[in-house]
């Protein structure tokens, strides 16, 4: 297949501004793709070689690509420079430059999508002396061959920057469409890709063997499943009426979520991003292989800072010294960590996320050697109101964040890759009008003037709407940003402009500069009002009003743990929107 079809998709995919357009050309793309190629089609499009936790990454920087280029459009380094400075834009960058290509290259082929994944993967893969020459001359054959529009997307994947913002929901929409004889067939699909977090191998199964197949997939050891979130409510009365008056309250620990992969003495850790981070920890690796007795299990635990002298346990800032390439054995000396372990998903060969939570939890209990590091969470069965809040109070002084509350009932099983009302956090936070945090994507930005003139002003938040797989502005925010704050996002953002307003964003307000939804900012504000210019959950309350965060400022803290799609949900502003006003109620 002529990479240039691919090409072709892309580009119309960067122009439109209707989602439900978005998703049509991914479909005619997936139906005109020989079965031998779906799975990479489905990667290029994801921007990627491979699962995210398999760790290969194409991995090209940008000064790399720039002097790739340079050497396949013949044009000067300045000059390319020059209009990265105008465009802010590689791939852009590549199209212009190749159009104005001074010298033609002998022996060009035409480009296979085969052949541009094969050149992306030989990148991806060298290492070693003379590593960075061999993909110079690689990637820079590669954009000999291309034209300018395919060297566009090209340059912009290897650089890790594809821009499209399509989301995974949005490629398995196309392929329920495509593979799987309508979108009636996304459930199943949907289901498969979280129990392996794999959406090259659920398309290649969908395209070879069929719906039915892809209805049999079962969870795998070492193919991690995309974790299941929880809701949020501010009253015990309101968590115990959601979970049918009682629940299973346990710590929410201040720690990093793990899911652990055991299989003889092979461990695996991921994180709730499902990269692979077992190299980071290999103390807990050790851990799980003394202690934990099934050949096979695959669980989730919240790996905390702990002081050794006291037992007392240390913030997540103490924790993330932990997350480093070099020096591992003096970080595991000077930030020593405990396990607490809270689900089970898998043990020797069973797969147990349909299985009640108590069902899992028994097991759980049967497959540990507990000690001093590795322990089941702090846990307690409350059915009243004072239980709640007495054990709530108890997970506060003892250097937790607060609860998570969990449904007990036959239906608690494990929703991977989804939100629901089977877990609900309970935070100390939430007691008071809007002194909880919210995760907001960045989808705009506005010129900053004075002291931020060069960088942006303000920026444009969004809540994601799982519903609708798109992104809905809730505020705009200039406060709480340092100067290296400023600078830093400038430098950040900088990667995901595109020229105009995307697809999935809802928008009423004009940005200055759009983005693709790839960023996330922890956010707090007054309070969650009525708006008639923000698009988060439109006539959810009252007739052509959204709800926005009035006063918000920026917290300092980057939600690199998180992807758009893991950010606050519209559903949860308008139930943050709702307990302030049952709190006015109130007094």
């Amino acid at each position: 297949m002529d990479y240039a079809v691919i090409a072709d998709a892309y580009r119309k995919i960067e122009s439109t501004t209707k989602r439900l357009e978005m998703t049509d050309i991914l479909v005619d793309l997936l139906r005109n793709t020989s079965k031998d190629i779906v799975t990479k089609i489905v990667y290029l499009t994801q921007g990627k070689l491979y699962p995210d936790f398999v760790g290969i990454e194409i991995g090209i920087a940008e000064k790399l690509a720039i002097k790739s280029l340079v050497r396949a459009s013949g044009r000067k380094e300045s000059e390319i420079l020059s209009d990265l400075q105008k465009t802010g834009d590689i791939g852009q960058v590549a199209e212009n430059q190749l159009a104005k290509k001074k010298q033609a290259t002998f022996f060009s082929k035409t480009l296979t999508v085969e052949h541009v994944y094969e050149s992306f993967d030989k990148m991806a893969k060298t290492t070693g002396s003379g590593a960075v020459d061999m993909k110079t001359a690689v990637f820079a054959g590669l954009l000999s061959d291309a034209s300018p529009k395919e060297a566009k997307y090209i340059i912009r994947t290897a650089t890790g920057n594809l821009r499209l913002g399509i989301a995974d929901m949005t490629v398995l929409e196309a392929l329920a469409i495509a593979y799987g004889g309508g979108k009636e067939a996304r459930g199943p699909i949907e289901r498969a890709y979280n129990i392996c977090s794999d959406l090259g191998r659920v398309s290649e199964i969908l395209v070879r063997e069929g719906l039915d197949a892809i209805k049999k997939m079962q969870v795998k050891v070492f193919e991690p499943i995309r974790p299941m979130l929880a809701e949020r409510l501010p009253s015990p009365e309101e968590i115990l009426e959601k979970l049918n008056g009682k629940c299973l309250a346990e710590y929410k620990y201040d720690g990093e979520r793990i899911q652990a992969h055991k299989q003889g003495n092979n461990v695996a850790l991921y994180s709730r991003q499902l990269e692979n981070i077992s190299s980071q920890y290999p103390d807990v690796a050790d851990l799980i292989r003394k202690q934990v007795k099934a050949q096979e299990a695959i669980f989730e635990a919240e790996c905390v800072a702990v002081d050794i002298e006291t037992g007392d346990l240390r913030p997540f800032q103490e924790l993330m010294h932990r997350r480093r390439k070099y020096d591992i054995e003096t970080a595991i000396e000077q930030y020593p960590i405990s396990l607490y372990t809270f689900d089970l998903l898998f043990v020797n060969g069973k797969d147990l996320t349909c299985e009640p939570l108590t069902d899992r939890r028994a097991i759980l209990e049967e497959v540990l050697n507990k000690n001093i590091q590795l322990q089941i969470a702090t846990q307690k069965v409350a059915n009243n109101t004072k239980e709640l809040e007495d054990f709530f109070e108890k997970a506060i002084e003892e250097g937790c964040e607060g609860l998570m509350c969990k449904s007990i009932t036959k239906d608690s099983v494990y929703q991977a890759g989804n939100r629901g009302w089977l877990w609900i956090k309970y935070k100390r936070d939430y007691k008071s009008e809007m002194t909880d945090t919210v995760d907001l994507v960045v989808v705009g930005a506005f010129h900053g003037r004075g002291k931020r003139a060069g960088a942006y002003g303000a920026l444009l938040l969004a809540a994601y709407n799982k519903e609708k797989d798109i992104f809905e502005t809730v505020t705009k925010c200039g406060t709480g940003f340092t100067d290296k704050d400023i600078t830093d996002l400038h430098t950040i953002l900088q990667n995901h402009v595109i020229p105009r307003k995307h697809a999935r964003i809802l928008s009423m307000m004009e940005a200055e500069v759009w983005f693709e939804p790839f960023v996330v900012l922890e956010i707090l504000g007054a309070e969650v009002t009525l708006s008639p210019i923000h698009m988060c959950a439109m006539e959810s309350i009252r007739k052509d009003s959204g709800l926005a965060i009035r006063f918000p400022r920026f917290t300092g803290k980057y939600r690199t743990d998180k992807s758009p799609q893991d950010a606050t949900t519209a559903r949860e502003v308008v139930e943050m929107y709702q307990n302030q006003l049952k709190q006015i109620n109130q007094t």
